[in-house]
């Protein structure tokens, strides 16, 4: 199982509406897919029709080692996906696992249970930099950066770099950005051309060719609670998120797409 983080520590990025696409595109290809949702505010979870509620058994009880993440597992047969949700009470997550030893390191070893059962595992981190943020990078193998092309997004992508930098430093983990997502990508503006131009330049080896498209129906797809493949299947959000898939599988897997 490959597991893939996306992660910027900027919001409004196409974080979660990647994550989701990309898992909808890489099911798409018989892949086994596997979506986990660790940010307390659910987005995730509502855009594929879910609410946001108060479980009994979260994920939170999960990184308190005080439950699986097998038994938190829903089935999305209509997508041809499973996914873990998220929850509000995410939020008070990270002042209980200050309790555990070594917390952020439980996801990973949650995970590893499950990596015979799925190909890849999509994780959508928090915006903000906290314990949970940290426990999904731990666990990633791949890490995925959505951005858009303007001055702050840029920005985001260099406090992401620190960050992984110090996580690596901290942790004695050799993590790296693997890869970087153009998104909301306005071919009119000039300035989005000249900052796509310096990133293709600078960072060639981690952009990825594929450049996601603004596109109106990415952005309304999560009130139908669907993939937007599964509201369009031709919209030109759904052909860039499977041009995404099959380069994600060719430069991950080190094989043709299937």
């Amino acid at each position: 199982m490959i597991i893939l983080v996306v992660a910027n520590q900027k919001g409004g990025v196409g974080k979660t509406t990647t994550t989701l696409n990309l898992a909808a595109s890489l099911a798409a290809t018989g892949r086994r897919i596997l979506l986990l949702d660790i940010d307390s505010q659910a987005n995730l979870t509502t855009g594929l029709g879910s609410k946001k509620t108060f479980e009994e058994t979260t994920i939170t009880d999960v990184l308190l080692e005080d439950a699986s993440l097998k038994s938190l597992i829903q089935k999305k047969p209509e997508f041809n996906f499973d996914v873990i949700p998220g929850s509000p009470d995410l939020i008070s997550a990270e002042l209980e696992m200050a309790r555990v030893s070594d917390p952020t390191s439980i996801l990973k070893g949650k995970l590893n249970q499950l990596a015979h059962e799925y190909d890849y595992c999509l994780i959508d981190s928090p915006p903000s930099l906290g314990m949970l943020s940290v426990s999904a990078l731990r666990a990633a193998d791949k890490i995925i950066i959505p951005l858009q092309c303007e001055h702050f997004s840029v920005e985001g992508l260099a406090s992401m770099q620190r960050t992984i930098s110090e996580i690596n430093e901290a942790t004695s983990s050799t993590l790296k950005i693997d890869g970087i997502l153009r998104t909301m990508f306005d071919q009119e503006k000039e300035r989005a051309r000249q900052i796509s131009e310096k990133l293709e330049q600078a960072l060639k080896e981690q952009v990825f060719s594929t450049i996601i498209p603004r596109c109106d129906l990415l952005a309304e797809a999560p009130s139908e609670g669907k993939p937007i493949m599964h509201i369009d299947p031709e919209a030109k959000g759904t052909l860039a998120y499977f041009a995404l898939a099959g380069e994600i599988i060719m430069r991950f897997e080190n094989k043709d797409v299937a």
